[in-house]
């Protein structure tokens, strides 16, 4: 997990450089589209979503590949997994090939059931991963959505390589001693945040929770206390510090790309499961890819 945290930036950059290859494959303007993935990408899903719909690109819904409502009438479906073996993964791709509905698998792992079946797929070779706890695919496969998007990639991959040059402690010292975490996301960064809580859980079995940012006044404040923290990503609506700070909690907030201030939480992650003697690649109750039988 640390080697695949720090390349990061390097894997966006690869990855986005591709995006002419990738281009035919992935959404256009004004199609209505469902994501769909399950745990980590099923949050980069909803990130995607989030943000499609803010640029004006069109009707974009989010789904764990469990819960999905592929009924509705869309254009196209995106699917999202890292592995290529997920088992609903593989499910809603058999229902999609049966009924011949356009869709684009994007996979870390080639020659894989998801890569061989799919009508379309993008490889990011570049991106898997040997870790159970995924951090480099997934916020490559968000780079290259964003990407997608029209928007330059070039200022986060910036702001990730200096979070990543940072000192741990410079970078994470407010938060060492802290004994919870909620992550607050606004707008596209919601699904930002659900991802930061899953990290910081999965690899430190740390207590975490995760919030829309004006949701949290709605009853989730109530456990803010001196020793906790709570961790925005991504634009903060106005008032939230100022009610989180009076609680007495710490209030962790920097002006930078939410996905790279993903990576400062993968760094956080690594650093959790470190000070409580856990290997964060073999996660208690979890595998790389989740095979139902």
């Amino acid at each position: 997990m640390t080697a695949e945290t720090f390349s990061q930036p390097e894997a966006w950059s690869v990855a986005t450089a591709r995006l002419e290859e990738f281009a035919p494959f992935l959404p256009r303007d004004g199609e209505r589209v469902a994501v769909l993935g399950c745990g980590t990408s099923w949050f980069m899903a909803q990130a995607y979503a989030a943000l499609r719909e803010e640029r004006g690109q069109g009707l974009t819904d989010a789904y764990s590949a469990s819960e999905h409502r592929l009924a509705r009438d869309y254009d196209r479906v995106v699917l999202l997994t890292r592995s290529g073996t997920t088992t609903e993964i593989c499910r809603v791709l058999e229902k999609l090939r049966e009924s011949g509905r356009l869709h684009v698998s994007i996979v870390a792992t080639p020659g894989t059931p998801v890569v061989q079946r799919s009508a379309a797929a993008i490889v990011l070779p570049e991106a898997d991963e040997q870790s159970v706890v995924q951090t480099r695919f997934a916020t490559t496969a968000l780079a290259v959505l964003r990407a997608s998007l029209g928007e330059d990639l070039a200022p986060a991959i910036a702001d990730a390589r200096a979070v990543l040059d940072e000192p741990e402690l410079e970078a994470l010292g407010a938060l060492v001693d802290v004994d919870q975490v909620t992550f607050l996301g606004h707008g596209w960064s919601v699904g930002l945040a659900n991802e930061a809580a899953l990290k910081l859980r999965e690899a430190a079995q740390f207590w975490t929770e995760s919030y829309p940012a004006m949701e949290y006044r709605h009853g989730p404040i109530s456990i803010a206390a001196p020793g906790r923290a709570v961790w925005a990503l991504g634009a903060v609506p106005d008032g939230i510090a100022e009610e989180i700070r009076a609680t007495g909690a710490h209030f962790e907030h920097r002006s930078i790309d939410p996905m790279a201030e993903l990576v400062r939480v993968h760094r956080y992650s690594l650093l959790r499961a470190r000070l409580a003697g856990l290997n964060p690649d073999e996660p208690r109750n979890l595998t790389r890819s989740i095979v139902l039988t």
